[in-house]
Protein backbone atom coordinates (compact mmCIF):
# COMPACT_ATOMS: atom_id res chain seq x y z
CA UNK A 1 0.00 0.00 0.00
CA UNK A 2 2.65 2.28 1.26
CA UNK A 3 4.17 1.76 -2.75
CA UNK A 4 1.43 2.24 -4.29
CA UNK A 5 0.77 5.60 -2.61
CA UNK A 6 4.23 6.81 -2.77
CA UNK A 7 3.74 5.81 -6.61
CA UNK A 8 0.81 7.97 -6.87
CA UNK A 9 3.00 11.14 -5.42
CA UNK A 10 5.50 10.75 -7.83
CA UNK A 11 3.65 10.32 -11.14
CA UNK A 12 1.42 13.04 -9.84
CA UNK A 13 4.28 15.29 -8.96
CA UNK A 14 5.72 14.37 -12.07
CA UNK A 15 2.56 15.18 -13.98
CA UNK A 16 1.72 18.84 -12.24
CA UNK A 17 5.17 19.85 -13.20
CA UNK A 18 5.06 18.90 -17.04
CA UNK A 19 4.79 21.56 -19.82
CA UNK A 20 2.51 21.26 -22.53
CA UNK A 21 2.55 23.54 -25.59
CA UNK A 22 1.27 24.46 -28.65
CA UNK A 23 2.32 25.68 -31.69
CA UNK A 24 0.77 26.23 -35.54
CA UNK A 25 3.15 25.85 -38.28
CA UNK A 26 2.04 28.44 -41.17
CA UNK A 27 5.31 28.24 -43.23
CA UNK A 28 7.05 30.78 -44.21
CA UNK A 29 5.86 34.24 -44.27
CA UNK A 30 5.13 35.40 -48.64
CA UNK A 31 7.96 37.56 -50.19
CA UNK A 32 8.03 41.66 -48.76
CA UNK A 33 5.64 44.31 -50.94
CA UNK A 34 7.55 46.64 -52.60
CA UNK A 35 7.03 50.30 -51.53
CA UNK A 36 7.84 52.51 -54.00
CA UNK A 37 8.00 55.62 -52.37
CA UNK A 38 8.99 56.14 -48.81
CA UNK A 39 6.76 58.53 -46.66
CA UNK A 40 8.64 61.84 -45.32
CA UNK A 41 9.65 61.70 -41.95
CA UNK A 42 7.09 63.51 -39.80
CA UNK A 43 9.81 64.88 -37.86
CA UNK A 44 13.25 64.66 -35.67
CA UNK A 45 13.59 61.63 -33.56
CA UNK A 46 12.03 59.23 -35.77
CA UNK A 47 12.99 55.72 -37.60
CA UNK A 48 11.55 54.25 -40.46
CA UNK A 49 10.39 50.75 -40.39
CA UNK A 50 10.26 48.49 -42.78
CA UNK A 51 7.04 46.60 -43.77
CA UNK A 52 6.38 43.11 -43.13
CA UNK A 53 4.41 40.19 -42.33
CA UNK A 54 3.37 39.11 -38.86
CA UNK A 55 1.77 36.02 -38.25
CA UNK A 56 -2.18 36.54 -37.35
CA UNK A 57 -3.61 32.64 -36.15
CA UNK A 58 -3.18 30.46 -38.91
CA UNK A 59 -2.17 33.02 -41.95
CA UNK A 60 0.42 36.45 -42.23
CA UNK A 61 -0.98 40.04 -42.17
CA UNK A 62 0.80 42.48 -43.95
CA UNK A 63 2.25 45.45 -41.92
CA UNK A 64 2.89 48.33 -44.27
CA UNK A 65 5.86 50.20 -43.25
CA UNK A 66 5.67 53.41 -40.99
CA UNK A 67 7.79 55.88 -38.72
CA UNK A 68 8.16 55.74 -35.74
CA UNK A 69 9.99 56.59 -32.02
CA UNK A 70 12.16 54.06 -30.72
CA UNK A 71 11.44 53.49 -27.19
CA UNK A 72 14.86 55.10 -26.30
CA UNK A 73 17.98 57.04 -27.66
CA UNK A 74 20.18 54.54 -29.19
CA UNK A 75 17.25 51.65 -29.59
CA UNK A 76 18.13 49.96 -33.04
CA UNK A 77 14.73 47.88 -34.40
CA UNK A 78 15.65 44.13 -35.27
CA UNK A 79 13.47 42.83 -38.05
CA UNK A 80 10.90 39.48 -37.73
CA UNK A 81 12.47 37.32 -39.78
CA UNK A 82 11.61 33.60 -40.20
CA UNK A 83 14.21 31.02 -39.41
CA UNK A 84 14.19 27.04 -39.12
CA UNK A 85 10.78 26.77 -39.39
CA UNK A 86 9.74 29.06 -36.48
CA UNK A 87 9.04 33.38 -36.39
CA UNK A 88 10.79 35.61 -34.37
CA UNK A 89 8.62 38.73 -33.93
CA UNK A 90 11.01 42.04 -34.86
CA UNK A 91 12.05 44.50 -31.52
CA UNK A 92 13.58 47.55 -30.46
CA UNK A 93 17.16 46.86 -28.76
CA UNK A 94 20.04 48.82 -27.37
CA UNK A 95 21.83 49.57 -24.41
CA UNK A 96 18.78 49.94 -22.14
CA UNK A 97 17.66 46.89 -23.12
CA UNK A 98 15.05 44.56 -24.98
CA UNK A 99 11.83 45.80 -25.83
CA UNK A 100 8.85 43.77 -27.41
CA UNK A 101 7.01 45.47 -30.65
CA UNK A 102 3.14 45.84 -30.37
CA UNK A 103 2.27 45.61 -34.28
CA UNK A 104 -0.89 47.69 -33.20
Amino acid sequence: MKRAILALVLLGGSLLSAQVSFATRIGPPPPPRVLRVRPASPGAGFVWVEGYWHPVGDHYKWRAGYWIRPPYDGAHWVAPHYEGQMFFDGYWDGDSGHFEHDHR
